[in-house]
């Protein structure tokens, strides 16, 4: 899918239906010419509605929607008819997506799974009709109430990707190229910085038909938290991942400082963030001897477990699954 058409991000000016007024209405018939109230109630104005969807992975199809108003419920009438409800309108969005008010930051409403609904915005209540005000002393009413309004709100749908395994690592360490082997995802490769622009979603097939969901991450760069490079833009997407893969190339000039910026960087976005089960995957390792490799092994942290894998000669991915599918599971697999 074209950079262009990944939107994470969509402001939405939303507007729920106003409730329908209740009737002032008296029963007039031929015979009976003191009836009494019996006007109806107004009807419910529509709810905005989200709605989860899993063939959507993006909120594309909300960019040019600026404005969401639904349907206002119908005034109550005579002989005790209720209002039609306003119909409501129902948003279908990826599962991840997040719905704050745009100008509290506060979270209104969170989507996550197939099928879900959640109301945005509640409509407002219909207003009651004059026969629900006839009391002893007070036998012909005439007043009802009006409808409630409905809720006027700038809202702010942020995505953020569900998947089980997140790939973490600098621009250019080889993320793209492990998705592209291990799943049907097919990123942007190319031999410089920022290729992949869009976080990328593979399904890895692992034994016994079994998978699990990898997301490639667009790189990220020191001072990334801060908004350098692509900034914080993608590292929400980082939240929702189960676990973190760091990846670091064979040929970077010191390892361990790189997984070092890495976590810090994750930290001060989010320090929950390093709450995560993690591996530190050394990417490109098929340029190395095992002299070489003997001699990294030294120098590399000691709290991570690490791995040398190399996704173009297709060396130590199978461990590496065994390994993901065993921290995600919390059962050692072997």
């Amino acid at each position: 899918m074209a950079s262009t058409n990944f939107i994470d991000h969509v402001r939405l000016y939303c507007r729920s239906g106003n409730g329908g007024a209740g009737a002032v209405h008296f029963r007039r018939e031929k015979h009976v010419p003191k009836g009494g109230p019996d006007g109806g109630n107004g009807g419910r104005g529509g709810h905005i509605i989200l709605r989860g969807n899993s063939n959507l992975w993006t909120l594309l199809h909300l960019r040019y929607q600026k404005h969401v108003f639904a349907q206002n419920g119908e005034a109550g009438s005579g002989h005790g008819s209720t209002g039609s409800d306003g119909e409501d309108i129902v948003l279908e969005v990826p599962l991840g997506t997040m719905a704050k008010h745009a100008e509290t930051d506060e979270i209104l409403v969170e989507i996550t799974e197939e099928g879900e609904e959640k109301i945005l915005l509640q409509g407002g209540r219909g207003g009651m009709g004059n026969q629900n005000f006839k009391t002893s002393t007070q036998q012909t009413p005439r007043y009802a109430q009006p409808g409630e309004e409905g809720i006027e709100r700038l809202c702010v749908l942020e995505l953020k990707l569900l998947a089980d395994v997140g790939l973490v690592g600098f621009p250019n360490a080889g993320k793209s190229t492990l998705l592209s082997v291990l799943s049907a995802a097919k990123p942007e490769i190319a031999d410089y910085p920022f290729t992949t622009l869009v976080p990328n979603l593979g399904v890895v097939s692992y034994r016994n038909h079994r998978s699990f969901v990898m997301a490639d991450i667009p790189g990220i760069i020191e001072g990334a938290s801060e908004g350098k490079g692509l900034g914080i833009r993608f590292l929400r997407h980082i939240e929702r991942n189960s676990m973190l893969l760091f990846m670091v190339p064979a040929d970077a000039d010191d390892i361990a400082q790189a997984y070092d910026v890495l976590l810090k960087e994750l930290k001060k976005y989010n320090p929950e963030l390093l709450d995560k089960e993690r591996i530190l995957a050394i990417s490109k390792s098929d340029m190395l001897d095992d002299e070489l490799k003997a001699e990294i092994e030294k120098l590399l942290p000691k709290d991570v477990e690490t791995l040398f894998i190399s996704s173009v000669a297709q060396k130590g991915l199978v461990e590496l699954k065994d390994k993901i599918w065993s921290k995600m599971n919390a059962v050692d697999e072997g």
